[in-house]
């Protein structure tokens, strides 16, 4: 098995955003008071939006010989069923009409595409993990492959 690791991060106009809420906020406090209250507001809204941004939007998924790493959640090698490339129309699917209540999602709105990992354990109440990704395919040939390779397939933040 070949080892995967990609690395989601949100897209840059989600950073633009941030900018913008700064902008705005500052913009308000400027109207009522003064320059530099404007100013301190636009550095603390700044950094306070950017910093939610960037803990919300990054997520790792890796998969290697011990298991599916994603996020903070670990799923053992031996409980690793089949996974499912999901492309967009599938994706939102799994997201609507066709999901599981119990299954454990790590979505991003940003994203259209997953991978739906079955859970094969019969103790364990959650049917699959649907995970976002940018590269379905790639992430789905990982899991459905068995652990024995040493190099590592690395996706970084691609927008």
């Amino acid at each position: 098995m070949t080892p995967y690791r990609e690395r989601l991060s949100v897209p840059l106009s989600w950073w633009f955003g941030c900018v913008a809420t700064a902008i705005v906020f500052s913009w308000i406090i400027l109207v009522a008071t003064t320059r530099i209250a404007a100013g301190v507001t636009f550095a603390i809204v700044l950094i306070a939006s950017a910093l939610i941004v960037a803990r919300y939007g990054s997520v790792t998924l890796t998969r290697d010989d011990t298991g599916l790493r994603v996020g903070h959640a670990f799923l053992d090698q031996r409980h690793i069923g089949a996974a499912e490339a999901l492309h967009r129309d599938d994706y939102r699917r799994r997201l609507g009409v066709d999901a599981d209540a119990r299954a454990y999602l790590v979505t991003r709105p940003y994203l259209d595409r997953g991978v739906l990992v079955k859970v094969d354990d019969e103790n364990d109440p959650v049917p699959y993990w649907l995970v976002s990704t940018r590269h379905p395919d790639d992430i789905a040939a990982a899991i459905n492959a068995r652990p024995t390779g040493q190099e590592t397939i690395q996706r970084g933040q691609e927008a």
